[in-house]
């Protein structure tokens, strides 16, 4: 096992087995985020109370979902890179910020978009609106830190820190409904999901699934071509990185 992730953090089979997955990534988000929006708004049923409007749900909460996820992905690979100094454990922490802020931007605006009908105001301060706002200032903070720093190792040691003390964040969102009287609406997939408390209908819930598959496989995407990327720049000095583009330039 330690074998395999040794060899699965060479920059250079990262590079091989990206190219490889990225196809796949592609094809299989674009199927699921088709599926996603046509059952979404053609056979999802309206609500008995929100009617059509509700369905700006199906990109709000994914989003949502995502920025969440995305940080926690961002700050394990963070403190992986900041204790074992893997390079490229730091390549994938700084790829995804901009991606984990694109989603929570997203999951804000629809938020807002969606508050306006059913509350009557674009932005209240809401504990998990709050916190969801805080979160998208640690993204921007990371990326700021990456780019202001010229040299990459010293940025994401830097940019590391703070990834890893904005965890505290992360349970603040997810249990702000539990914890405040808030306007926000508490969970409701889980408890389906479980069978605990059947919250949602299951013609509601299977878009939202679909769509929740198609932003990860989104993200899967986006990350690892921009995580090549940044492999091809950190390592463009090393002999395979030059290969490469020499045996380009002779096709």
């Amino acid at each position: 096992m330690w074998a395999f992730l040794q060899k699965f953090s060479s920059p250079k089979y990262f590079y091989t087995l990206s190219g490889r997955l990225i196809p796949w990534f592609g094809w299989l988000c674009l199927a699921f985020l088709l599926a996603g929006l046509y059952y979404g708004l053609f056979v999802a049923p309206p609500d008995y109370q929100q009617k059509d409007s509700y369905r700006i749900m199906f990109i709000h909460v994914p989003s949502a979902w995502m920025s969440l996820f995305i940080y926690m992905v961002m700050a394990i690979t963070a403190g992986i890179g900041l204790i074992w100094r893997i390079k490229l454990a730091e390549v994938i922490s700084a790829s995804s910020a901009p991606i984990g802020a694109s989603f929570t931007f997203l999951a804000l605006a629809t938020g807002s978009l969606w508050g306006k009908p059913m509350w009557g105001t674009w932005w209240v301060w809401d504990a998990r609106l709050t916190s969801e706002l805080i979160l998208l200032f640690l993204y921007l903070g990371v990326i700021a830190l990456n780019s202001a720093i010229e040299d990459k190792r010293t940025a994401a040691r830097a940019s590391g820190v703070l990834a890893l003390v904005g965890v505290v964040n992360i349970p603040i969102i997810h249990y702000s409904v539990v914890w405040w009287n808030t306007l926000h609406q508490g969970e409701t997939v889980l408890p389906t999901l479980t069978k605990e408390a059947p919250s949602i209908h299951l013609d509601m819930l299977i878009p939202l699934l679909l769509m929740a598959v198609a932003f990860k496989l989104y993200y899967m995407t986006v990350v690892l071509m921009r995580a090549r990327n940044e492999v091809l720049e950190r390592e463009r000095n090393t002999r395979w990185v030059q290969e490469m583009a020499s045996a380009q330039k002779a096709l």
